[in-house]
């Protein structure tokens, strides 16, 4: 049984980040690996609720006072066993999750401070992974084939499910390198990409087949993809990104956030293959922030990411513009009762790193310094009033003023997946959100074609994609006339918890 005194004798506590002038001049992981006694002593504050509310905090259902328990008594093969029984990612997660599970943990009530649940996991994942990834066993092969679209987390989890279930799988990826958003929107100081090639070995060790740099709907037809595979899931994230009609929008210097981690992300890229890199958009812009006025417009992961590669990059200054009043430090209950997420002040490493947060400002404009480039961002205060339960946004007057800006990084939200020939090849809309509905089976409306992650509820936690993603895999299986069944953890209709 746990320690029913250990959340009395320790205090929640984390690995101490690497110093920030250490950091900032490189593109390594923040966090160094915690000792195993931190790790032991952080899971023994687990207290094996009788009901564990951080089982319905996350999607996947993680079976996490199992595994923290395993860890205080030193027992980690069973640890890494149970961990993987319902994440396939664990690396992934406990890296880039915000982890609603620790908003869920019993010892966050009335303000307390949740297990270090992130940081378990992670540990976890890293020694599995130190030990080396070892292929699972595979069924015996089924004689049946699926097309994957999109190598993100939602596709290489059920890429991964169906291939140990018997089914020849393959992924395709319209990137150069597989991964999606993994690999180049997310910054190596948040997940090192070697993270994500071990994963990749195991699964084509387990016979999942990767064809990158194909964009299926161009240089493969949905009728090809159809005659070859028996069945075919979407999984191509929502990366339409939202924009804005702000006057000046149209100016030089003036970019999507992702046009910059993208571009960033290939050149660490490069670099660690030894390759010369420019930071530039496709057409060869230019999109390095270095030595430059930097403004991000959003106070979310996304801008978070823009933020820390700002520095690393080495911008003269950054402003990080949000829209609405700063959250409070603390959940206010009344709002967001436990166990459900919190609107809090979130604050990212990267916030230690530098810059500048400016909240309830508005921008006004993209002001153009006579040549077609942007100069500055004029901004005003805003006032917030609640009418019929919603938040009304007042500009106030006379408070208008400039900042500085060379580059600027509109980081405010995705609008869907994005409007490509497959979707139309293969008759299949995007409904009103940008994103792809699906029946109670996972199915689109084409028989055969499934669709699960963020392409189906919109951008969302990589938990979700995980756990859609392995939800899909079963709805296929079955589809496949597949020998038992494969695990399930969220139905297409699933929401985070919430308050009613």
């Amino acid at each position: 049984m746990p320690d029913p005194n250990g959340f009395l004798r320790y205090g929640r506590r984390l690995p101490v980040r690497r110093p920030v002038p250490v950091r900032i001049s490189d593109w390594r992981e923040v966090y160094p690996p915690a000792g195993e006694g931190l790790i032991r002593e952080q899971a023994t504050r687990c207290m094996d609720c009788g009901i564990p509310f951080c089982h319905d905090g996350c999607p996947l259902g993680n079976r996490i006072p199992d595994w923290n328990d395993l860890v205080r008594t030193g027992n980690w093969d069973a640890a890494v066993e149970s961990l993987h029984a319902t994440n396939n990612f664990p690396e992934f997660t406990g890296r880039l999750c915000p982890a609603p599970c620790e908003a869920a943990c019993v010892l966050g009530i009335a303000g307390g401070d949740p297990v270090t649940i992130k940081q378990v996991e992670v540990e976890i994942a890293d020694a599995a992974a130190a030990r080396g990834l070892t292929p699972r066993p595979v069924s015996a092969p089924s004689g049946r084939s699926v097309a994957v679209v999109g190598s993100g987390p939602a596709g290489l989890a059920a890429a991964q499910q169906l291939a140990r279930a018997g089914h020849a799988v393959t992924v395709y990826e319209r990137d150069d390198a597989i991964g999606g958003l993994l690999r180049y929107g997310i910054p190596d100081f948040k997940l090192e990409k070697r993270h994500i090639d071990a994963r990749l070995a195991q699964l084509r060790a387990e016979g999942v087949v990767f064809r990158a740099g194909v964009n299926v709907g161009v240089d493969v037809t949905a009728e090809q993809l159809r005659a070859e595979h028996d069945a075919v899931l979407l999984a191509c994230g929502a990366l339409q990104g939202r924009d804005t009609d702000t006057p000046g929008r149209q100016l030089r210097g003036v970019h999507q956030a992702m046009a910059h981690l993208v571009a960033a992300n290939r050149v660490v890229a490069a670099a660690g293959e030894g390759r010369p890199a420019l930071a530039t958009l496709p057409d060869g812009t230019p999109i390095d922030a270095a030595g430059k006025h930097v403004v991000i417009i959003g106070g979310g992961d996304t801008a978070a990411d823009c933020l820390g590669v700002a520095h690393r990059q080495g911008a003269a200054g950054v402003h990080q513009l949000d829209l609405y009043p700063q959250p409070p430090r603390a959940r206010d209950e009344g709002r967001d009762p436990w166990p459900t997420w919190p609107w809090v002040l979130r604050e990212y490493p990267a916030h230690e790193e530098g810059g500048e947060r400016v909240f309830a400002v508005a921008v006004q404009e993209f002001v153009d310094d006579g040549t077609g480039a942007v100069r500055a961002v004029r901004i005003a205060e805003v006032s917030v009033e609640k009418r019929d339960g919603r938040r009304i946004l007042t500009v106030v007057p006379g408070t208008e003023r400039e900042l500085p800006a060379d580059l600027v990084l509109l980081a405010i939200g995705f609008e869907g997946t994005e409007e490509q020939p497959l979707l139309a090849q293969l008759g299949v809309a995007r409904n009103a959100r940008g994103a792809v509905d699906s029946r109670a089976d996972w199915q689109t409306e084409a028989d055969g074609v499934f669709v699960a992650g963020d392409m189906h509820r919109g951008a969302s936690l990589i938990v979700w994609a995980i756990a859609e993603g392995r939800a899909a895999a079963a709805a296929i299986h079955t589809y496949l006339d597949g020998v038992g069944a494969l695990p399930a953890p969220v139905h297409p209709a699933s929401r985070p918890l919430a308050a009613h």
